[in-house]
């Protein structure tokens, strides 16, 4: 299976454009992808992208997904396991890391300050 990423040299990143709210996710999240495209339908392709928390926004459920993921948080701080009020879990500061495998439950996640995570996802070569 090709990887279906472009070469693409260091460039700067506009980073007041091109962000869109995810399915699932609620306002004040949003994605931009950098590179690729995942076709979570036929289990194919990989991503990477960066995804942005406004101050406060949280999730209420936790995820669950069939592809690799791998998440750097860049800058802010990100709570992971917090309740449907958003109250709870653990706080995150800027370079920490983790990575998940495909039918890992994780979450909910919330930013008191606001956040950036790096993100690559990809499935599994068949």
């Amino acid at each position: 299976m090709a990887i279906n990423k472009l070469h693409d040299e260091f460039h700067t990143l506009d980073l007041s454009t091109g962000w869109d709210v995810p399915p699932g996710y609620p306002q004040g999240i949003q994605q931009k992808i950098l590179s690729g495209a995942l076709d979570e339908a036929n289990r194919a392709g990989s991503r990477s992208r960066l995804l942005r928390f406004d101050p406060g926004v949280f999730t209420t459920k936790p995820f669950v997904h069939d592809y690799w993921e791998e998440v750097f948080l860049v800058s802010g701080d990100l709570t992971v396991g917090n309740d449907e009020t958003g109250a709870g879990g653990e706080t995150f500061q800027p370079f920490t890391y983790a990575v998940r495998p495909p039918g890992a439950l994780h979450g909910p996640f919330r930013s008191q300050g606001g956040c950036i995570l790096f993100e690559i996802h990809y499935f599994d070569p068949a």
